[in-house]
């Protein structure tokens, strides 16, 4: 029996005209390397007013047991719980311009249902493009300009990005599926992933979210805050240096990435180092490798992209 994929929301009944606004999406779960997609989630809503427009059925959604909230025990007592969200919040930008973004933890269940349902919501406020952002693990050095891949469901809206030359097959996200299925429904959706050193991938890393907010704002339009992310950046790659200074192991990983970028950079002479030449790219089996790979065991990947 087919379930409405409206009964897995609730709107608020206070919403005004969005026709035309854009709907971005982080969702907590999938692979987000330095934090970068996470830490734009939260630049946006804590240097923005917002409130909540619609709020999806986490009870439907969630598995609990996989990933269980936080309740706080004091003395002799429960005293606090830490209930998962997954709402749509509406901000405005510098310009005063709506637009909506959509966070939470990732769905462990009813997939197909969910996307029917965020399109619901996309057609009901006329939603003109939806995207979502991210970090993933690169084998390529601090010191150098990060990259940024985009993807879309019209090559128009990856803009300057250059796509990858491979095919690859890697697990998959419910962020993933929304671009994929809003494609086959004729909607705009777009999505960025900012390249994280491997050795950063389980750090805190702004830069990278600095690169998405950037990304994101070109590809939207939208005149959006990055004072506090910027400083943010300024503090940790000046921390990231120091670090690298007192410790000669990860130094030589360093220089070593250096050497392989800016050997890649000589013979491509591009600005990004997936701007090189199909011949020093890796394979897609190659990069499928290391993702699953990294997904497999977070914390002890230490993987860099295959010298060719």
């Amino acid at each position: 029996m087919a379930l409405d994929p409206e009964d897995l929301y609730e709107v608020d009944s206070d919403v005004p005209d969005l026709g035309g606004a854009v709907l971005l999406h982080y969702f907590d779960g999938f692979m987000d390397a330095g934090s970068a997609g996470k830490l734009v989630a939260e630049h946006l809503l804590n240097t923005s007013e917002h409130r909540v427009v619609a709020r999806f059925d986490v009870d439907r959604l969630i598995d609990y047991r996989s990933r269980r909230p936080t309740m706080t025990y004091a003395l002799d007592h429960w005293e606090a719980y830490d209930a998962p969200e997954l709402v749509v919040h509406l901000l405005h930008d510098v310009d005063g311009v709506p637009f909506l973004v959509l966070t939470g933890p990732e769905p462990d269940h009813d997939w197909e249902r969910f996307c029917a349902a965020v399109r619901g919501l996309v057609e009901r406020w006329d939603v003109r493009l939806t995207v979502g952002f991210h970090g993933i693990p690169m084998g390529a050095p601090h010191t150098r300009p990060l990259g940024v891949t985009a993807h879309a469901t019209r090559d128009e809206l990856v803009g300057e990005h250059r796509p990858l030359p491979n095919r690859m097959q890697v697990p998959g996200s419910i962020a993933g599926l929304l671009e994929f299925r809003f494609g086959e429904w004729g909607h705009d959706a777009a999505g960025f992933a900012a390249h994280v050193p491997h050795y950063l991938a389980e750090s805190t890393y702004p830069s990278a979210a600095l690169h998405l907010l950037e990304a994101v704002a070109k590809a939207t339009g939208l005149n959006l805050p990055d004072g506090d992310l910027r400083e943010a950046a300024r503090e940790a790659d000046a921390e990231i240096d120091r670090q690298v200074a007192e410790s000669e192991k990860v130094a030589d990983v360093v220089r070593a990435l250096e050497r392989q970028y800016d050997t890649f950079m000589e013979a491509s002479d591009k600005e990004s180092l997936l701007a090189e030449s199909v011949e020093h790219m890796p394979t897609a089996e190659e990069l499928g490798n290391q993702f699953e790979r990294y997904l497999a065991d977070p914390e002890g990947y230490g993987g860099s992209t295959p010298e060719r």
